[in-house]
């Protein structure tokens, strides 16, 4: 557990470099690409960039405002959730379709500084708002909430940028602290899979914008280590380009065998490829 003065992933000071990146990528944009089709199936740049809105707008309403709107019912799994989430995206981008691109980067660029100077004022170490559930928490703490919206718009964002070919965001400083909380999810991806005590399962994202995660088999549990004192019975190494896409189900796990490298135990390795750092 770390130590209450240290936050684990720093990222709060990262989503208004986030959103100036953004805002001129989209004044950048030309119509064509504003309708460009993006790995995220049905949403266009568009779309995506009206999602990025939403988040701002339902930030600022739920964590300044205590206003939630909408609230889930007859949520009985974690499946019930991700339906109940889809369909409210939906409703949004579908209601914000009339919305012209000038308009929507405007109220992007409005909301962005609003939403990033809200999230300045928690306390990284009180109880989030919500948990972060697909890192299989119950309730989380700020910092992991804050953490958790910073990879919703590294991603989001570097989607557009897929669709529209401009890379911008993978540099160690941005990438890193993405990368490193879509993590968290690792542990959970493993939890009922058996092995021995002390197995060992590393996973590599290459280059030195990546880094390298351990996690160990205990006996009730997964959980992270930093300290190898035996061998990793699987190691498996991807590329950042590749790791964004998997774990945010842009690239299936069957796409993600023929361009990882596994060494050890390959069954074992490839439940690594299942890790979903998304609400999906």
């Amino acid at each position: 557990m770390a130590s209450p003065e240290i936050v684990p992933i720093k990222t709060v000071h990262l989503f208004s470099i986030l959103d100036d990146l953004l805002i001129e990528l989209l004044n950048s944009l030309t119509d064509e690409e504003w309708n460009a089709q993006t790995v995220a199936k049905k949403w266009t740049v568009k779309d995506i960039a009206s999602h990025l809105l939403d988040g701002n707008l339902r930030g600022l309403s739920i964590l300044r405002d205590g206003y939630f709107g909408e609230k889930p019912e007859n949520i009985n799994s974690y499946n019930d959730l991700v339906a109940f989430l889809n369909q409210l995206n939906m409703n949004w981008t579908n209601a914000t379709k009339r919305l012209s691109p000038v308009v929507l980067t405007q109220l992007l660029e409005t909301t962005g500084k609003q939403y990033s100077e809200h999230l300045l004022t928690l306390n990284p170490f009180e109880n989030a708002v919500f948990s972060v559930a697909w890192a299989g928490e119950e309730t989380s703490l700020n910092w992991f909430h804050i953490a958790r919206e910073y990879t919703e718009k590294f991603l989001h964002q570097q989607q557009i940028r897929d669709a529209v070919r401009k890379q911008a965001l993978l540099t160690k400083p941005l990438f890193h602290p993405f990368i490193s909380t879509f993590m968290y999810a690792l542990p959970h991806t493993y939890k009922n899979v058996a092995a021995e005590m002390g197995t060992i399962v590393t996973l590599i994202v290459n280059t030195e914008i990546g880094g390298q995660w351990n996690i160990i088999k205990q006996e009730n549990e997964w959980i992270f280590t930093e300290s190898l004192n035996a061998e990793p019975s699987a190691i498996i190494k991807i590329n950042p380009n590749d790791a964004w896409l998997l774990f945010s189900k842009g690239m299936t796990p069957e796409q993600a065998k023929e361009k990882v490298e596994i060494t050890g135990d390959k069954k074992l390795a490839e439940i690594a490829l299942n890790t979903v750092a998304v609400m999906a």
